[in-house]
């Protein structure tokens, strides 16, 4: 824009009045704000229509206003308004951009914002799709790569597998050593697999997407799941009918530790409840991801894990599965002591 200083001066004009009302009409002026569905202030930005910021000649047809009342010895403004066209004049020249290096490559960066209330994942699932219905493929020597939202999940994944081996060795010795039994602690396992599955089942049915705050659900969901299964699995193998496999000790048992888990199940749905009512973007997906993954876990702790627990664990049958995982933990001072035959 190439602004006529004296014609602007002989309209009252300066050349802050000028920029201002260029900045007002093509970027927006804040008008007020509104409260949203979920409770947020959002602010309300006033702007012409994108058909008229799209066009040069009428941009320049845009009204300009003085700001305030001239400076002394100025002129009074005739009109309360002109058209900018009146006072500057405006071509379109490209520029040049400087080249963009990553890792001492040339990158080319293609940003995109995306509406109130849709999550990263999603908007990036629907690129990702319409990318591959138009077969667009880069040519030789390029590569595509997706960061953001998408980037960031995966050093989270990768930060995790990095200690998960770690992290999964001391949770089974730490279950080994609180059920004294190598089969029991594969019911467990056989359970924190269930939990992650129903975790991901919940966030389907209610159509969140997977991403850093639901894994981070999940692994809570994980946890609180195996808990309960140590509770029941606990129980029946401290209790000598139900260890032997009658049902109805089993069903007392279960019966007896279910006030635990109903309690820690719909305390802990409840404590999140109002993440998920609340709406957003962030908590919903965290929340639906334990909750969800809780709730559903339940039935796995009711049902699968007293009948794994009668399949795996038998200790009438000959010398006893549990007097031989006793021997295993115990073998040391069955070794070191004579025997009295």
């Amino acid at each position: 824009f190439d602004v006529d200083e004296t014609a602007a001066r002989l309209a009252g004009l300066g050349l802050v009045d000028v920029a201002a009302a260029l900045d007002a009409a093509l970027e927006g002026a804040l008008g007020g704000s509104v409260v949203d569905g979920a409770g947020e202030s959002l602010a309300v930005r006033v702007r012409v229509d994108d058909e008229r910021r799209a066009d040069l000649a009428r941009v320049l047809d845009l009204p300009v206003r003085p700001a305030g009342s001239p400076g002394a010895g100025a002129p009074v403004p005739a009109f309360d308004a002109i058209p900018l066209s009146a006072v500057a004049s405006a071509r379109l020249v490209p520029s040049e951009s400087a080249i963009a290096r990553r890792n001492a490559e040339r990158v080319n960066t293609v940003q995109g914002f995306i509406v109130y209330g849709l999550l990263p994942a999603e908007a990036l699932a629907d690129v990702r799709a319409a990318i591959a219905e138009a077969g667009l493929e880069p040519p030789p020597g390029y590569r595509l790569e997706f960061g953001g939202d998408s980037d960031a999940r995966d050093d989270t994944v990768n930060d995790l597998l990095a200690s998960l081996g770690i992290i999964v060795t001391l949770s089974i010795a730490a279950v080994v050593l609180s059920l004294g039994s190598f089969r029991l602690t594969a019911v467990a396992l056989v359970v924190a697999g269930l939990s992650a599955g129903l975790s991901f089942l919940a966030l389907a049915l209610f159509g969140y997407p997977f991403g850093i705050q639901a894994l981070i659900g999940v692994i809570g969901s994980i946890g609180v799941s195996i808990n309960a299964a140590l509770i029941i699995l606990s129980g029946l193998k401290a209790d000598p009918r139900a260890a032997a496999g009658e049902a109805d000790a089993m069903v007392e048992v279960v019966a007896g530790s279910g006030r635990h888990i109903v309690s820690t199940t719909l305390t802990t749905f409840g404590g999140f409840l109002p993440l998920i009512l609340g709406g957003g973007a962030f908590w919903p997906p965290f929340a639906m991801s334990i909750a969800g993954g809780v709730l559903l876990s339940a039935v796995v702790s009711f049902g699968f894990v007293p009948a794994a627990f009668r399949l795996a664990y038998r200790p009438g049958a000959g010398s006893g599965s549990a007097a031989g995982e006793r021997s295993v933990l115990g073998g040391g001072l069955a070794l070191g002591g004579a025997s009295p035959a």
